[in-house]
């Protein structure tokens, strides 16, 4: 099965994950970043909005100019990281709604638990793109697109930062018509699930916790 998936190699971007992965990088830091390069991901994942050629009156002339066609967005972070990334796509779309899946994964059983799920009314009017910093497994993704197809969005994507190959492979070959957007692809997942050599756990260092 071939990948679909774009990778950003923007030197802007690629200098920015270098930051996000120094263990030294404080959560105040830590959140500006991740915010900074999800609003520089946002343009490419946002590549084929369609847009309407309109008429305005310019302080010279009149123009023919292009603006949005009236495509309806909505962006789903999965909780909690997710959350992380929200502050770089609405200040690029303020006017897409926003929903949430909450996900949460017992350490000592590595089990997942879906304890929370909000959804704009209209979303099956809409196209959505789901929302984490990290492509690890790839189980935290699936489980969310799963419970997401159930309301029938026009379209689903999935933008995160860092991805594995293994998270690659099984959001594939579960979703094979969710295109991933990310900004880099790492070595491998460890024993525990975590990127390798990846940022750490994005959540807590988001947070500020442990």
């Amino acid at each position: 099965m071939e990948n679909k998936i774009t990778v950003m190699d923007h030197p802007l971007i690629q200098h920015k994950i270098s930051l996000l992965r120094d263990k030294n990088t404080g959560s105040k830091e830590f959140r500006e970043l991740i915010s900074e390069v999800t609003l520089l991901m946002s343009y490419e994942a946002t590549r084929d909005l369609p847009l309407k050629e309109i008429e305005v009156e310019t302080p010279i002339a009149t123009a023919k100019t292009k603006v949005l066609a009236g495509r309806k967005l909505a962006f789903i972070p999965i909780l909690r990281s997710g959350i992380g990334m929200m502050d770089g796509v609405t200040m690029l779309i303020p006017a897409a709604k926003v929903g949430h899946i909450g996900i949460f994964r017992d350490e000592s059983t590595s089990k997942l638990t879906f304890y929370y799920n909000k959804m704009p009314k209209d979303i099956s009017n809409r196209d959505v793109i789901v929302l984490d910093p990290m492509l690890a497994t790839g189980e935290t993704a699936t489980v969310a697109i799963d419970k997401i197809k159930q309301y029938d969005p026009n379209t689903i994507k999935f933008m995160c930062i860092i991805a594995s190959p293994e998270g690659v492979r099984a959001l594939n070959n579960a979703h094979p018509d969710v295109q991933i957007y990310c900004a880099a692809i790492d070595a491998k997942t460890d024993e525990n699930g975590y990127i390798v050599p990846g940022f750490g756990d994005a959540g807590d260092r988001i947070f500020g916790t442990n």
